[in-house]
């Protein structure tokens, strides 16, 4: 009887270890799972975090398209104000352009004024009609001033293939040797393009 007792309460001890083995087989593998799901999980996120741009580089970026919207303005700036040079030059070269030929239309008209002046016989210059024309003259040279038309200035100054042209050279004792020494006709300039060069001879 005692015997068997004691035989039952080692049988149940044994069960008793061998469930508790059991329970901590089941334990360990459970804990396996969850380990497992939780390894996966952190996995997963960490894949999501991988794939996304950092706060840094998503700053960097931003700057780096900053900058390259920044060049971009500062050459349509650049090419904005090199156009409006342009224009501006290509406007005042067409302006002075037009100016010069109704100019060099006048200039005869003007040497005809000049050669009945100088050539005038004294009991006509002082009819009233003879003012008339000297009038005439004096408006003209007003209107060729306000459009900056400027007489080349010659007489006793270095000859300059610039502004002068030479239809030969004659011994002077008034001016120096290359220098002009009588103007036949005389030139003009309108800023700094030359109209017409004047006429000249060259003291030898």
């Amino acid at each position: 009887m005692s015997d068997e007792k004691v035989n039952e309460n080692e049988f149940n001890v044994e069960d008793a270890v061998e469930g508790e083995e059991l329970s901590t087989d089941a334990a360990d593998r459970a804990a396996d799972v969850v380990d497992g799901e939780f390894i996966e999980a952190e996995s997963a996120e960490g894949e999501v975090t991988a794939g996304e741009p950092s706060l840094e580089d998503q700053l960097q970026e931003a700057r780096d398209e900053a900058a390259k919207n920044l060049d971009s303005y500062l050459r349509a700036q650049a090419e904005l104000a090199n156009a409006r040079k342009r224009f501006e030059k290509q406007r005042t070269q067409t302006y002075v352009n037009a100016n010069s030929d109704m100019v060099a239309r006048l200039l005869p008209v003007l040497d005809d004024f000049e050669r009945a002046i100088d050539t005038v016989p004294e009991e006509i210059a002082g009819e009233a009609w003879y003012e008339g024309i000297e009038l005439v003259y004096r408006k003209l040279l007003g209107i060729l001033t306000s459009l900056n038309v400027q007489e080349i200035e010659a007489l006793g100054q270095p000859f300059d293939p610039n502004f002068h042209e030479a239809l030969g050279v004659e011994p002077s004792e008034e001016v120096e040797s290359g220098a002009v020494s009588r103007v036949m006709v005389k030139g003009y300039r309108l800023g700094d393009k030359v109209i017409r060069p004047s006429l000249v001879y060259v003291a030898a």
